[in-house]
């Protein structure tokens, strides 16, 4: 397995293809380290002797112990220990640990090119085209963006109704040596920091819609793509320092007259599939999401009592019930994660169908939970938001910069009056405010924000799974035997839970 350093000297030897406020950039170029660190945690973790087994596993490919980043999950406990690390490696760094992208796309990929070669009959290699990029990921310990969501144009039209046809990324030319794909994918987290892209489609297709039914994997450098990258930074502070600078990236990926060739393609035309894989993606990282928001929830738990210390509050009854709602908002999502690893199995779920066996016997958590989990916590930012800044109150935004408790003319008199908790040291107190200040008011506390409720999904298509999939039938069938109506049946539940 690689070190940070390794990955770190990996990203300074490649081409420079991304672009970042008018100006091409290195990738180790210094606006960029905060989020390579916090990549870098991953690294460092792993190689723990107390954290043997929970950030590494034993590749089902080769043997080799291996990254659990880059692990096809082969069980259950698969699914526990990735959610598990995910929520132990959040907390390290405060927020997300970037790093979940590739492993999502990994595992869902892995599954339906399976599935594309089997209705092909042979035609196709997608499946062992995937094994030997996997195998390498595994091997060299890479770190792979997952590149889904689309620009869309117009939202009412599908893909192959757009005025322009690259609305959607798209095979624009089939060759016998490849395909050449043009379009662009954006909100891709940590791309510009990435070694390899995984790229796949956003949305189901129609037979009509074919060449959007793409997915391949390449590296991010690759020739025919650009990168304009969105850096997001907390404010440097010069006297002051934080204990962690929590960051991440966002990029625009530009194609344009992509050339792949067939050996990193993974489909290429089966639409029946294209719907299938961004499900699949979704689902996965749903999963994921069940790990890392429990942490963030564990963060804003923390932040919530310290301010409520801080401002000398923390025995009031309301601050007890506005504690208590993040934290049962917290480990309901991770309880709805943890069920989902535990109900997993190698099915999917299919509309008219239900769950049928799907893929080469990998592990997927069950739909139901990893969405219930996802839409609940998701839901629930900006009513966590509200609650720091109820408690807090309004001193995270109008706190003085600290050039200012620097200044001999006026640090010992703010030092003075900001102190509110007299059993607390004035500095851990200004400390605190500089921290919250930054979390709630900064450019990078709203971009927080708004990643934790659209990431992995929007909370809109988090129910429209919940309510496709669930048996809201056999829930009627029950109150029309409880109410006397007809077509009633008392066994319904207890039939659907013995299957």
């Amino acid at each position: 397995m690689r070190t940070k350093q390794d990955f770190i000297n990996g990203l300074s030897k490649m081409k420079r293809n991304v672009y970042f406020n008018g100006e091409r950039i290195d990738r180790t170029d210094e606006v960029q380290m905060d989020c390579i660190n916090v990549i870098g945690t991953t690294y460092d973790e792993a190689a723990k002797p107390e954290n043997e087994g929970l950030c590494t596993a034993v590749s089902h490919l080769t043997g080799n112990k291996i990254n659990r980043f880059t692990n096809i999950h082969m069980s259950k406990e698969d699914l526990h220990k990735k959610q598990d690390m995910t929520r132990m490696l959040c907390q390290k760094v405060g927020g997300c640990i970037q790093r979940c992208m590739g492993i999502d796309a990994t595992n869902a990929i892995y599954n339906v090119s399976f599935e594309a070669d089997k209705v092909k009959k042979g035609e196709t290699n997608y499946h062992e085209n995937f094994k030997k990029w996997v195998t390498r990921f595994q091997n060299e310990d890479l770190v792979s963006a997952g590149a889904q969501t689309d620009v869309k144009g117009d939202r009412m039209l599908r893909p192959a109704e757009q005025p322009d046809p690259s609305a959607y990324v798209r095979i624009k030319e089939r060759t016998k040596d490849g395909i050449v794909v043009e379009g662009c994918k954006l909100h891709i987290s940590e791309a510009s920091v990435s070694d390899e892209i995984l790229v796949f489609p956003t949305r189901a297709l129609r037979p009509e819609d074919s060449d959007y039914a793409v997915a391949f994997g390449i590296p991010a450098d690759w020739d025919g793509l650009k990168q304009v990258v969105t850096i997001h930074n907390v404010k440097k502070r010069q006297i002051y320092k934080r204990g962690v600078h929590h960051s991440g990236t966002d990029s625009y990926l530009l194609f344009d007259n992509c050339f792949i060739p067939w050996e990193k393609v993974f489909l290429a035309g089966e639409y029946q599939h294209g719907g299938v894989l961004a499900l699949l993606f979704a689902l996965f990282h749903r999963h994921s999401y069940s790990g890392c928001k429990p942490a963030i929830g564990d963060t804003i738990l923390g932040i919530a009592a310290l301010a409520a210390e801080v401002n000398n509050v923390h025995k009031a009854e309301h601050v007890r019930e506005k504690l208590a709602e993040i934290i049962m908002t917290t480990e309901l999502g991770y309880a709805a994660g943890y069920t989902a690893s535990d109900l997993g199995k190698p099915e999917v779920y299919m509309p008219g169908m239900g769950f049928v066996p799907y893929g080469p016997g990998s592990y997927i958590p069950h739909s139901i939970y990893c969405n219930v989990g996802r839409c609940l916590s998701g839901e629930a930012v900006w009513r966590e938001a509200e609650i720091l800044c109820d408690i807090a109150g309004g001193v995270v935004a109008t706190f003085p910069f600290e050039k200012d408790f620097a200044n001999p003319e006026t640090g010992e008199l703010l030092m003075r009056y900001t102190k509110r908790n007299p059993k607390m040291p004035a500095e851990d107190q200004a400390q605190f405010w500089r921290y919250l200040g930054e979390y709630l008011c900064s450019g990078m506390g709203g971009v927080t924000n708004v990643g934790n409720y659209h990431g992995g999904g929007s909370p809109i298509m988090e129910q429209i799974a919940i309510t496709t999939q669930y048996d809201i039938e056999s829930r009627k069938k029950v109150i029309r035997h409880i109410a006397g109506m007809s077509g009633g049946d008392g066994d319904a539940l207890a039939k659907k839970s013995r299957k």
